[in-house]
């Protein structure tokens, strides 16, 4: 399903394998509990409303990318958004040079290098390299080839980058080193994941409403989608072989114009799928990251009631519990989370309206 970024329209089995050293754990979440962390609001540069950030990555303390659109007016697509961290600031990229419309929504990267995936008006796909300066288009096998779509960017613990998406062959999975295609999953699902994920093993997932697998490098391990009318898989957190999370958000049966989907939050025990309560139900959960040892840490989300404060969630042991932002003066709409490695901490980023209009602009906090 197309990625629903603004509320009113914008686009936005395998209980025998292993992870890390799952047959060393007991099934059952991690105790690690993460301390409280206090969020506070970044300035960001002026871009041209409206305006969102879809993607955020982090290299170290200085250095970190976030991506988007700005320029949206309702379903009058904008153009590619990029903004750069260098430690003391943002700064907005000039992108002219792509020469395209459309948005980036998922980036990735290290201290050597970076990627960055998007979409242009005409549903073409484009895949970007970070020059040390600016974003510059790369090759990769079946761009700008009818069925061929990038949805998402991750880098492994080895530095190799993995794109999700999908070709004409049915592939889910493009590999960094040399821009190869992997074999298809099993099913040969016609489902286009939302996102990829690497865990410290070296095990590659793409995840989506349909499609949730792991890739070993040589064969894939598939678990059932999770239930839903009309689901949305914003994140996957896979900790052990029996303790697996996933978020995002559902628009169940419809209703009403600007009826708010719910939250999804779930945990996978080894041979099923359970709802999570979480702290808020009406909203969406956007994004989830690890505490740099594979286990839970934090999760961004928006509140429907309570617009005006991200409604981020943290593990503390046993659950995950409420963690605010700070209160601003206009909505806040996380819709991407990141680790910064090194340093620690966090970087949400977003909107600041769930409708596709000006005066909508970014939101950034850490």
């Amino acid at each position: 399903m197309r990625r629903r970024r603004f509320i009113s329209g914008l686009v936005g089995a395998g209980a025998g394998f292993g992870l890390t050293s799952a047959s060393a754990r007991a099934a059952g979440p991690r105790v690690a509990v993460q301390e409280p962390h206090e969020w506070q609001a970044v300035p960001a540069p002026e871009c041209t409303p409206a305006a969102q950030l879809l993607g955020v990555a982090a290299a170290g303390p200085g250095l970190a990318w976030a991506v988007g659109e700005q320029g949206r007016n309702g379903s009058t697509r904008g153009v590619p958004l990029g903004l750069a961290w260098d430690g003391n600031a943002w700064t907005r990229l000039d992108l002219a040079h792509l020469g395209f419309g459309g948005s980036l929504i998922s980036v990735a990267g290290t201290s050597d290098g970076a990627w960055a995936v998007g979409t242009d008006t005409g549903g073409i796909a484009h895949l970007l390299t970070w020059d040390g300066g600016t974003w510059q288009e790369a090759d990769f096998p079946g761009r700008a080839a009818p069925g061929t779509a990038l949805t998402g960017a991750t880098v492994g613990a080895d530095g190799r980058a993995w794109i999700s998406g999908r070709n004409s062959d049915g592939a889910v999975l493009l590999r960094g080193d040399d821009w190869a295609w992997q074999a298809p999953p099993p099913s040969a699902t016609t489902a286009t994941p939302s996102g990829v994920r690497c865990t410290a093993s070296g095990d590659v997932w793409v995840y989506g409403s349909a499609l949730i697998a792991r890739w070993d490098g040589a064969t894939w391990t598939e678990l059932p989608a999770p239930a839903g009318l009309r689901p949305y898989v914003s994140g996957l957190l896979p900790v052990t072989a029996d303790d697996i999370w996933l978020t995002g958000y559902d628009y169940g049966v419809g209703g009403p114009p600007g009826k708010p989907p719910g939250v999804t939050l779930k945990h996978w025990d080894g041979s099923a799928w359970t709802s999570v309560s979480a702290p808020f139900t009406a909203g969406m959960l956007t994004g989830i990251v690890d505490d740099g040892q594979g286990g839970p840490d934090r999760i961004a989300g928006w509140d429907f009631w309570d617009q005006t404060r991200a409604h981020h969630l943290r593990w503390d042991g046993e659950a995950w519990v409420s963690e605010r932002g700070p209160t601003a003066t206009t909505p806040v709409l996380p819709l991407a989370l990141a680790s910064v490695p090194g340093a620690g901490g966090y970087w949400a980023v977003g909107t600041t309206s769930s409708s596709p209009y000006p005066p909508a602009t970014v939101h950034i906090e850490r």
